[in-house]
């Protein structure tokens, strides 16, 4: 969704996964309700989730996005994205407009601020047993989860990665590396 973040960077990661997979796919910048119901997977991208929030209301994104997800379309949130798919949020901002598809409670800056930014291996097992380069920048965290909601990874107690049927969050930034395993991953479920 082309909103705010690194939209870019995802799409020539996706374009990466599905040469690695064999895939023949259009990758788009979706900016209208329109091309969300025309989409087979959607990824909301980092950036400033309160002005995502506020931009998603203001041109009807939000809904299209609910209407996707009940449809049982794909969504990925990274960072930014991660906090607007959760039900619940801490140390958020007034007026912050949350998606509430996942059943779970999201911290904003979980790790502090830019400066305290940071690059870390993790363990996914979903991803095999190679670890995964996590690149967190002023990154959020899942404080806990429920209902549906199944924890993926954790770093340094946190909840970093989790899925909840069709919709899959990230604290960190796949798009910032050169593994296609998360997006790959991702594609899988189309």
């Amino acid at each position: 969704m082309d909103v705010q973040g690194d939209v870019c960077e995802h799409m020539i990661h996706v374009e990466k996964a599905c040469d690695s997979m064999g895939l023949k796919a259009d990758v788009i910048a979706v900016r209208t309700p329109e091309k969300i119901r025309l989409s087979s997977a959607l990824i909301i991208p980092g950036g400033e989730s309160t002005t995502i929030g506020k931009l998603m209301v203001k041109y009807g994104l939000d809904k299209a996005v609910l209407e996707a997800a009940a449809d049982g379309v794909p969504l990925f949130g990274t960072c930014a994205g991660m906090v607007m798919l959760a039900k619940e949020g801490a140390r958020m901002k007034d007026g912050q407009p949350l998606l509430g598809l996942m059943d779970a409670k999201v911290v904003r800056n979980a790790y502090g601020r830019q400066r305290d930014s940071f690059e870390a291996e993790l363990d996914i097992p979903v991803l095999g047993r190679e670890k995964y380069h996590g690149v967190f920048i002023r990154a959020p965290a899942l404080e806990k989860v429920w209902g549906g909601c199944k924890v993926l990874c954790e770093y340094r107690g946190r909840i970093v990665l989790a899925r909840e049927g069709n919709i899959l969050a990230s604290a960190f930034h796949p798009e910032l590396t050169q593994d296609t395993r998360l997006h790959e991953y991702f594609l899988g479920w189309i």
